[in-house]
């Protein structure tokens, strides 16, 4: 054999072992495969310019830094934690009003989901100068719009601490835990509000609204915390489950000046929610959302902050429910622009300050997805939306009267935009399924590409090494004929003529989506690694799933698990007819809401699936938090058979297949009592089962080698069942 030729063997040889590497669950949990990002990007609004938060590895510190968007070239290096020995790191960071003070959060400690604590320091661009605003950790600083002051959160009251004086104020006093939380979302606001501050500064700095949550009649959940002490602690919360009482709340208006607080009267309302608080441009206006019990009737109230007065300025209803806007802007005459599903499909909608409709923005059958800004100066809106199909994200511009709509993001998948405050430019944030996320800068007016920041390029040569499969996405039609978004993973290596067994992953809450044309999250990977072990994996988005309009996401009402676990069932059996699936080798997998189908799949589908995971699984919506549960079923009392009917609890004695059940021991969310009742009706029902516990874990399950140990198990299961 020539030299030549043993040369091109050799080099073939090894670009087949490049790539032909494998994926380890050890590698994916560690971050092998991270993408590169723009940590902590804010646009300015005084500036042209943004700021990221930026990691120096070989000196171990953290800097904001500026940078022109007009040329992406740095400005400024506002500050570095090498330049403060106090400052060990920066985890996140908010400017005031006029940019000339910021506040730096460190040792930031997690309570749930979105809740910490964190040390504050006050940073004064102008002197270099910082300063601990409190030598504890406290909740939500938040500047006055003139930039004097800053009021914060510490065991459910309030402070204001006035910058120049360095002196703390508290104005409120009844504060105590499992009792009264003031201007502090309480857990169930916080998990399914998705807000912690519950406070707001009027325009004039003069107010500060707040809300009280009275949680005495809220019932107590308590959970046992090991953490290897020779007698285990007790952490007691209130957590109001389906039909149960919930906080009483008020709403309360502050006078800095008077040091007075007002109650705004809401006597016309009975079991209610305030579900956002927002002041308008008048400094003597407050807005807030009131929710019914049933979510199904949302008031956008106008309060008179002097009198307290209240005017309904917009009111919507709907016989399932009605979504809470995060869109809310008001413009300088108090006009304000508006986001609804009340066509069929959430849209943008300008009405003026008396509520009144001036004009539907956007209309068509896909959905407003995120709503980015108002250039009031030229009267244009800017916003991200499905308009392009349901798996995909594009970026648009539209003019205030619904006209001169245009597409600004050039490339199919996934588009998110940050704007810079005068409306010239945006930075693009694009990925898709075959693309690693890449950040350019572009023109507003356009959407043309005017410089690339990150392209990723580096994690995109690896995935190749690694051989990862693309995402074949398509629409599976179900026999019934319902058409749902789908993807599937198959091996590189794969052989039609072979037959594979088939993973099904899904999550399937109501406006969900799994099937998205986007870059990996970290578990794609693992799926990954699964069809590298001679898997196919899938994906179906059923009914009840989002972005596709009102009527396939509120098809499910009254009923959870009903319609998802029969499209589950039903997508299994048309993926089962591929002539590449074993039909008799079908699992599925999913976590909390996707643990709740899987268990149920494996129930009810007990002649389809043949396993099933449930990772921190809902086992019983009786269990379950009232603001969640009852938007899509209202009470146990109203509803029991919607209850019943689809838990898996009620269904273990139609097991047949393998099930692995996984949960977290402090589990705040999904308490592990819904898998400790399983658990018994299973064992009562003399089923056998596989089940692990992971000791003082909440609801994500990790920390540690957690992850790793935890999706080794799962890997190892799946090959001994499946």
């Amino acid at each position: 054999m020539n030299s030549k030729r043993l040369a091109l063997m050799l080099l073939f040889f090894c670009i087949s072992a490049v790539a032909q590497q494998k994926i380890t669950v050890e590698g994916i949990y560690s971050g092998a495969f991270r993408t590169k990002g723009m940590d902590e990007l804010q646009s300015m609004k005084n500036t042209n310019q943004y700021t990221v938060l930026n990691y120096d590895q070989s000196k171990r510190s953290f800097s904001i830094d500026l940078y022109n968007y007009a040329t992406l070239a740095k400005a400024d290096q506002i500050i570095s934690s090498e330049d403060f020995g106090t400052l060990k790191s920066i985890d996140s960071y908010v400017f005031s009003q006029d940019e000339k003070q910021l506040l730096i959060a460190t040792n930031t400690n997690a309570i749930y989901r979105h809740s910490f604590t964190a040390n504050y320091f006050l940073y004064n661009r102008a002197t270099k100068n910082l300063v601990a605003i409190a030598d504890f950790g406290i909740q939500e600083p938040t500047f006055s719009p003139d930039g004097k002051q800053i009021a914060y959160a510490k065991d459910n009251n309030l402070f204001i601490y006035t910058i120049a004086s360095k002196e703390t104020k508290q104005i409120t006093f009844d504060g105590a835990k499992n009792s009264i939380i003031n201007g502090i979302s309480d857990w169930v606001y916080e998990e399914e509000f998705a807000f912690v501050r519950a406070f707001d500064w009027s325009a004039d700095s003069k107010k500060i609204a707040y809300i009280k949550f009275d949680e005495t009649l809220v019932p107590e959940f308590s959970m046992d915390i090991f953490e290897g002490n020779l007698y285990p602690t007790s952490q007691t919360f209130k957590y109001p489950k389906a039909g149960e009482n919930n906080s009483k709340v008020s709403l309360q208006i502050y006078s800095v000046d008077t040091n007075k607080t007002l109650t705004v009267d809401l006597g016309k309302y009975e079991d209610f929610y305030i579900a956002r608080l927002q002041w308008t441009k008048d400094a003597n206006v407050l807005s807030a959302q009131v929710l019914n019990r049933h979510q199904n009737n949302l008031d956008l109230l106008f309060v008179d902050g002097k009198s307290g007065k209240t005017s309904i300025t917009l009111n919507e209803t709907n016989n399932t429910y009605v979504d809470v806007t995060d869109n809310l802007t008001f413009l300088d005459n108090n006009s304000f622009v508006w986001t609804s599903e009340k066509d069929g499909f959430n849209h943008i909608y300008l009405y003026d300050k008396s509520g009144k409709l001036i004009n539907q923005v956007t209309k068509g059958s896909w959905e407003v997805s995120s709503f980015y800004g108002l250039d009031a100066k030229n009267s244009k809106v800017y916003f991200q939306s499905t308009e392009d199909g349901s798996i995909n994200r594009s970026v648009y511009s539209i003019d205030l009267n619904g006209r001169n709509k245009k597409k600004l993001s050039l490339k199919e998948g996934t588009n998110s935009a940050t704007f810079s405050p005068n409306y010239e430019h945006f930075i693009n944030n694009f990925s898709s399924s075959t693309q690693p996320t890449i950040f350019t800068l572009n023109a507003a007016s356009t959407g043309k590409e005017l410089k690339l920041i990150e392209d990723n390029s580096a994690l995109l040569n690896k995935v190749k090494d690694f051989g990862i499969p693309n995402k074949e996405f398509f629409v599976l039609t179900t026999e019934k004929g319902h058409n749902l978004n789908a993807w599937i993973l198959k091996p590189k290596d794969f052989d039609p003529s072979k037959k594979y067994p088939l993973f099904m992953f899904q999550y399937s809450g109501p406006g969900s989506q799994q099937v998205a044309n986007q870059w990996n999250i970290t578990n794609d990977y693992w799926f990954s690694m699964l069809t590298q072990q001679g898997y196919i994996v899938a994906c179906v988005d059923g009914r009840g799933t989002g972005f596709k309009g009102a009527e396939f996401k509120k098809v499910t009402q009254l009923q959870l698990g009903k319609y998802e676990v029969e499209d589950q069932i039903d997508a299994a059996k048309v993926l089962g007819n591929y002539n590449y699936i074993d039909q008799s080798r079908i699992g599925i997998f999913g976590w909390s809401y996707g643990g709740f189908m899987a268990a149920n799949c494996l129930l009810k589908g007990n002649d389809v699936f043949k396993m099933a995971i449930a990772v921190a699984p809902v086992t019983n919506w009786r269990y379950y938090d009232s603001i969640y549960t009852e938007r899509y079923m209202h009470t146990p009392q109203e509803n029991p058979s919607g209850y019943d009917d689809n838990s898996p609890i009620n269904h273990v004695d139609k097991l047949t297949g393998n099930l692995l059940i996984i949960h977290g021991s402090a589990d705040d969310n999904v308490h592990v009592q819904n898998t400790m009742e399983m658990m018994e009706a299973l064992i009562q029902a003399n089923k056998q089962f596989d089940s692990q516990i992971y000791p003082d874990k909440n609801h994500g399950i990790y920390g540690g080698k957690t992850r790793v140990q935890l999706f080794n198990k799962m890997t190892n299961y799946i090959k001994e069942k499946l």
